[in-house]
């Protein structure tokens, strides 16, 4: 994986408060024509002063889609990296440089490479969650949202490797009746949820709907009333009469589930007795004060090599039109 920053991450402290911060960032934002896009998985003060919220279809959709000078990303890297290959013309800054993702990390280009020369003639559809190098390797990227829509209009007769998460393209596999190879990677927060703890989790609560994103392992998900992309899971329990949940994802989402839905109960899934909350610790690198700084100093910038950009840019640029 290749990663090129102008600069990591500014370790001095401001010395802000909180609502300080909020405010100089929003001045910031003016001055810059900055857009702040964040993942439902940061910290709410990240989400509280982002301009657009989402999973990572609707932030690709929203860095594709905007008049920005500049994209902030507080996210994970291969999110930032999406933008920037979006956008190459505009100054793409992410809080946190090292704010990576260790799915995207398990699948290294030459190993994924090697992987499509095993099988000829395979179309690759890749989650979003992978490296530019990945993506260059890749037919068509997908996201959680809608990896199904797009593996729909695949014809049942071509072979599709589907990669990095296995839990992801086995759910899909299974309600698509189709075979796919995958690639053993998995997303160690949703992966880590385990069919004793939330069936023990599930009888405490008996009046609770319990909801998983695909991520989840499938003996997790056969237990789920809804099973859902971020998003989906999202707009599920709003639209549900049910008053309370046990939300298998990332806890992050809770925030934004509460905000809609005051008046119903949220339950973050267990991720087993000692650990009740299994939580993307890379996501909560973003913080207010690292936020600040990025804008400020304007660094770390994303930078990519033009001819990667290009080649990953054609996967990406398919999903969004079969996904329109």
């Amino acid at each position: 994986m290749t990663r090129d920053f102008s600069s990591t991450t500014c370790a001095v402290k401001s010395g802000y408060s909180p609502e300080e911060l909020y405010q100089r960032i929003c001045d910031l934002k003016k001055e810059m024509n900055a857009l702040i896009l964040a993942h439902y998985y940061t910290l709410p003060e990240i989400q509280q002063v982002a301009d657009i919220v989402g999973d990572s279809l609707a932030l690709a959709r929203a860095a594709e889609k905007n008049n920005a000078d500049v994209i902030v990303f507080a996210g994970v890297y291969f999110m930032a990296e999406t933008a920037k290959i979006l956008n190459p013309s505009r100054l793409v800054l992410m809080p946190d440089a090292y704010a990576g993702c260790p799915l995207a990390d398990s699948c290294p280009a030459d190993d994924f490479m090697k992987f499509k020369e095993q099988h000829p003639g395979a179309l690759a559809i890749t989650y979003i969650n992978s490296t530019a190098e990945i993506k260059a390797l890749s037919d068509i990227t997908c996201t959680s949202s809608n990896a199904e829509q797009i593996i729909r209009q695949i014809p049942d007769g071509q072979q599709i490797i589907f990669g990095p998460d296995r839990n992801l393209g086995g759910y899909i596999a299974r309600k698509l009746g189709r075979e796919m190879i995958l690639w053993q990677g998995y997303c160690y927060v949703h992966d880590a949820f385990s069919e004793p703890s939330i069936l023990k989790t599930c009888a405490e609560h008996p009046d609770a709907e319990l909801i998983a994103h695909p991520e989840c392992r499938e003996e997790v998900l056969r237990h789920a009333v809804f099973t859902g992309s971020t998003q989906a899971m999202l707009n599920y329990t709003v639209s549900s009469s049910a008053q309370k949940f046990i939300v298998a994802t990332e806890p992050g989402i809770l925030y934004e589930m509460q905000k809609r839905s005051p008046k119903k109960i949220f339950i973050p899934a267990p991720r087993d007795p000692e650990n009740p909350r299994s939580v993307c610790t890379q996501m909560k690198q973003n913080t207010l004060e690292k936020l600040y700084q990025c804008m400020l100093t304007r660094q770390p910038e994303i930078v990519i090599d033009e001819t990667l950009r290009l080649a990953s840019l054609i996967p990406i640029r398919r999903m969004l039109e079969m996904s329109s």
